[in-house]
């Protein structure tokens, strides 16, 4: 089988190559064997490929945080999953045309999905929900700021934000991109600057912000926390900037801003099995009809998985760089 190999820590495209490996095999007892429909290319997965992201595995190694695959066997005492069925995975390693992993390591979704959009399941809207949900009690009317808006999390903020009745500001750094977040939902749009926080209090009458979702770190992290309100939290998720989140003594010590991190590994790894099983089907149907969903920018064959993550790297890209193992996905 092809499977995409990180030889040594780099640039990506220079580090990162199809190979042909040996077949996988049936699976072993509690096992499931699932071919590899799609998979998107994280930041994450640039990072790994970089040598600078948490998790360095021993090289070489095979990158991907997640895929969604189509089961094609499953090992003795398997129950609830099926050959034909659709799954994502919790495991890494997804840049392959095949996976063998242990059944309770794949959770089935809907086979009505659109496999595109539910290979990127497993990252972005899980992040999103936790987001909203593990750092402020947050109610409907209440306000939350974030940067970064137009991304994958930013989007699947504002859909469900929009369905639990809590009010959006959405920072991004150029005003073409209004209209279309608003169509997601958005209440609020504002251009990240020096003013930010004058213009958000004109966006929001004046409404007290409670939670600041930050993903540029560096001093982003500071003008969002001077949109705040009074006790409010800022998260911060992410680092486009490549520097750590600078936050102003006044919004700690004057303020009573706090100021958290997080990522979703530990987030979910509060949670039991079955509430991250729950979790993630309920977020799978939201995406089979509709309500979950984000833009792909192109599609590559792993063959060009160089290309791919050429192109991942890209400034100014409007969604997300997905690769198929095993050919076109069903229309």
């Amino acid at each position: 089988m092809k499977q995409a190999l990180l030889e040594r820590y780099g640039q990506p495209e220079e580090v990162v190559r199809c190979v042909e490996t040996p077949d996988l095999g049936a699976p072993g007892g509690g096992e499931v064997v699932f071919d590899v429909l799609a998979f998107p290319i994280n930041p994450a997965d640039i990072s790994m490929c970089r040598g600078s992201y948490r998790l360095q595995p021993s090289l070489p190694a095979t990158p991907g945080a997640e895929c969604i695959g189509r089961v094609v066997a499953v090992g003795a005492g398997v129950k609830g999953i099926g050959p034909g069925d659709l799954v994502v995975n919790l495991q890494r390693e997804n840049w392959a045309q095949q996976r063998r992993v242990k059944a309770e390591d794949v959770i089935p979704v809907p086979s009505s999905i659109d496999p595109a959009q539910g290979a990127m399941l497993r990252i972005n809207p899980a992040t999103a929900l936790l987001l909203l949900s593990d750092n402020v009690d947050l109610r409907p009317g209440d306000w939350v700021i974030q940067n970064v808006a137009n991304s994958a999390v930013g989007r699947h903020v504002i859909r469900l934000a929009r369905s639990r009745g809590i009010k959006t500001v959405n920072v991004v750094r150029r005003e073409s991109l209004f209209a279309e977040l608003r169509e997601l939902g958005a209440d609020a749009c504002v251009v990240d600057g020096p003013d930010m926080a004058a213009s958000v209090k004109v966006a929001t009458g004046g409404g007290a912000v409670r939670l600041g979702l930050d993903a540029v770190s560096g001093r982003a992290t500071a003008r969002l926390a001077s949109c705040v309100g009074e006790g409010a939290v800022v998260c911060n998720y992410g680092s486009m900037s490549g520097e750590d989140p600078v936050m102003p003594r006044s919004a700690l010590s004057a303020g009573g801003v706090t100021l958290v991190g997080f990522i979703l590994g530990r987030a979910l790894a509060r949670r039991s099995a079955d509430e991250v099983r729950a979790l993630y089907q309920g977020l799978g149907r939201q995406v089979a009809d509709g309500t979950l969903s984000a833009p792909v920018a192109r599609i590559y064959p792993i063959e060009e998985i160089k290309a791919a993550l050429a192109h991942a790297q890209r400034g100014a890209r409007v969604g997300k760089i997905l690769v198929t193992p095993n050919g076109p996905l069903p229309s």
